[in-house]
């Protein structure tokens, strides 16, 4: 079951570990912000304002319903660009809005509409597992785009896998505030995984963040991103997420997905 939904996947929600304070396992200094393998929540700063949670609209800013995937801004020429995963957005239908930093009901960066998005050709052509990565245009506002309020992480394909470890911050389902967990990426397959307990339902679109500000993966992939809440899933961006990022950034006529 994919990690869009609120699933059995958390029956004991102890599972995830919140700690105020990093512990002596915590992270190397080029590897994120620790401790490792063990999901936190995740503390208000610049680097977690740019991950935000995705909500079905209701009217107006209302937003509507429980949130129930979860997006990042990333670097574009019109500072306009969220990435997540091809299955968080696939199929939808509603109006959508992307909520950066959103806390306890609050959104202190505002809400935005999500207006195209992009799915990749291996997703849209037969949900290829592989593939299972999106971008989306959110709608500007005053002139200004998300990416001006919150600041933006930089997109990278052609990274190796594990390189350096990286932080997954996320909005469960059952949380109103983000959670995070630092560790190293292990390869998949043609992708990549990573243990952090308890991401489950919400996680999917989740950022996988290096040291060096960068985005490496986004949670989702092999079975909508792992059939655990414990070992969680991205596929490995190359050539097609490249060219899905320069197709969205320039804003192409030929979107592959739209609202």
């Amino acid at each position: 079951m994919p990690r869009t939904q609120s699933t059995s996947r958390l029956p004991l929600y102890a599972v995830v570990v919140l700690l105020a304070l990093p512990s002596a396992s915590a992270a190397a200094a080029d590897a994120g912000t620790g401790p490792f393998g063990v999901t936190v929540a995740a503390p208000p700063t610049a680097q977690s304002a740019r991950v935000g949670a995705l909500f079905v609209a209701g009217r107006g800013d209302d937003l509507g319903g429980r949130h129930f995937c979860t997006a990042s801004v990333v670097h574009s020429p019109r500072h306009d660009l969220v990435v997540t995963a091809a299955h968080c957005l696939s199929g939808k239908t509603e109006r959508l809005v992307f909520v950066p930093g959103y806390r306890d009901g609050v959104a202190p960066y505002g809400v935005w509409t999500v207006g195209k998005w992009f799915l990749a050709e291996g997703w849209t052509a037969g949900r290829d597992e592989d593939s299972d990565v999106a971008f989306a245009v959110v709608d500007r506002q005053g002139g200004k785009g998300v990416e001006d309020a919150v600041g933006g992480n930089r997109f990278a394909a052609g990274t190796a896998t594990g390189a350096t470890a990286v932080t997954v911050t996320a909005y469960l389902n059952s949380r109103n505030a983000p959670v995070s967990c630092t560790g190293k990426p292990r390869p998949h397959r043609m992708q990549q995984r990573i243990s952090c307990p308890g991401l489950g339902g919400g996680s999917s679109g989740s950022p996988w963040v290096n040291g060096d500000g960068q985005v490496v993966g986004v949670l989702g992939g092999h079975e909508d991103g792992g059939a655990t809440a414990d070992v969680s899933y991205s596929v490995v961006f190359g050539a097609e997420a490249a060219h899905l990022y320069e197709e969205s950034a320039g804003c192409h006529e030929s979107q592959v997905g739209s609202s």
